[in-house]
C-alpha cells in the first residue's frame, strides 16, 4: 500500500515560491506535481528541472490535474492569478482541492527559520 503524501502545485518559482519549493521537495509526505512560472528560468523552475519535477510556464496545465491536487500553493503576487484560480475551481466545481493564500506561505517559511521573513511582493490584498 503506498504511503499517504500530499499533493501540492507551485505557482511561482521566484523569490517567495523558491524558499518553500526547497522545503517542500525534502519533505517525505509531499508530492510536488509541479511548478509553474512565467519565466522558464525562474530559480524555482530550475530546481523543479533538476529534481524531476513538471515544470511549466502555463500554471493551468497544473490546475486542471483537479482532485489529484490537495494544495495549490499561490505565490505569484498577480492579482489576475488568483481570480482565474478562483474562477476555474469554482466552474469545475473541484471541492477537494485548496488554493493557499500567500499569507500561509509566509507564515510557514517565518515558522520554519525561526523568523518573520520578508515578502517579495509587499503587503498583499485579497479582494
Amino acid at each position: 500500500m503506498e504511503e499517504r503524501k500530499i499533493s501540492v502545485v507551485v505557482i511561482g518559482g521566484g523569490e517567495t515560491g523558491t524558499p518553500l519549493l526547497r522545503q517542500l521537495a525534502e519533505a517525505p509526505f509531499v508530492k510536488i506535481l509541479g511548478v509553474a512560472d512565467l519565466d522558464e528560468n525562474a530559480p524555482g523552475m530550475m530546481i523543479a528541472k533538476e529534481k524531476g519535477i513538471t515544470a511549466t510556464t502555463d500554471f493551468m496545465e497544473l490546475v486542471q490535474k483537479g482532485n489529484e491536487v490537495d494544495i495549490i500553493i499561490e505565490v505569484t503576487g498577480v492579482p489576475e492569478v488568483r481570480e482565474r484560480l478562483r474562477t476555474y475551481m469554482q466552474q469545475s466545481e473541484n471541492h477537494h482541492t485548496i488554493i493557499m493564500h500567500e499569507m500561509i506561505a509566509i507564515l510557514m517559511m517565518s515558522l520554519s527559520q525561526g523568523c518573520l521573513v520578508n515578502m517579495k511582493h509587499g503587503e498583499i490584498e485579497y479582494k
